[in-house]
């Protein structure tokens, strides 16, 4: 099984800061009355949070000013990560990503998540996760498609997989974990499973009606969770034996 985190409300927590740090490369960039007000960020790609900012400030959403707000998000991102704390790991994760690692049943952890490589890595890293726990790694900016969705995304997966194992996985024994309703679209738009976590601003009612495969209130029960997945895993393990 491939099992693909996402990050931000689901691993980790920022607490907005890098809302903030986003927020503030737009107005120095481009305008002091540069706003983010009214904007949806959960479960949605850099790449596109920043084109509709840019529209919503009456910006052309053209290559080189999205590379600008991204190059100043990134930089202010890094400069806090350098004096203080940006991010913080939601209870739970880092015991599941170490279970999921060890476990004898070999899966193969990776990532799926709007962020971009560079500012995703940052968040990850400050709140503790080794990055080399996560061989499959799906960012914000993967997406072969313009303009890019979510549901883009775990095709990538797959594909990443392929170059990495040398071999096909099939949709159903890829998890997708994440904690919004864009998670468990973008899981059954390509037959995915999913497990959703109700630690963001969606209700676990709210995930159970978009189809999420189980929902759990946050990731603190390890060995439930553990159970679980070896329930999903076990008929594929026995089909490829």
């Amino acid at each position: 099984m491939l099992i693909l985190y996402d990050i931000d409300m689901t691993l980790l927590e920022t607490r907005h800061i890098g809302i903030d740090c986003l927020h503030d490369a737009g107005r120095e960039s481009f305008t002091p009355e540069f706003s983010i007000e009214g904007l949806n960020f959960g479960g949605c790609l850099d790449p596109d949070i920043i084109a509709r900012m840019l529209v919503m400030n009456k910006l052309d959403p053209s290559d080189e000013h999205i590379g600008i707000l991204r190059r100043g998000y990134h930089e202010r991102l890094q400069a806090a990560a350098s004096e203080r704390e940006v991010s913080w790991a939601l209870p739970g994760a880092h015991e599941l990503v170490r279970a999921t690692r060890e476990h004898p049943l070999k899966f193969t952890l990776g990532l799926l998540t709007g962020n971009f490589p560079e500012t995703g890595t940052i968040k990850l890293e400050r709140a503790g996760f080794d990055m080399n726990d996560f061989e499959v790694c799906v960012w914000g900016d993967d997406s072969p498609h313009h303009p890019p969705t979510r549901s883009h995304l775990p095709p990538v997966g797959l594909e990443k997989y392929r170059a990495l194992k040398g071999h096909d996985i099939s949709p159903e024994s890829v998890l997708i974990v994440g904690d919004t309703i864009h998670d468990v679209s973008c899981a059954l738009d390509s037959g995915c499973t999913v497990l959703a976590v109700a630690t963001g601003h969606a209700t676990a009612e709210e995930l159970r009606d978009a189809g999420a495969h189980r929902v759990i209130d946050d990731l603190t029960d390890t060995g439930g969770i553990l159970t679980w997945l070896a329930e999903q895993w076990r008929p594929f393990a026995r089909a490829n034996a």
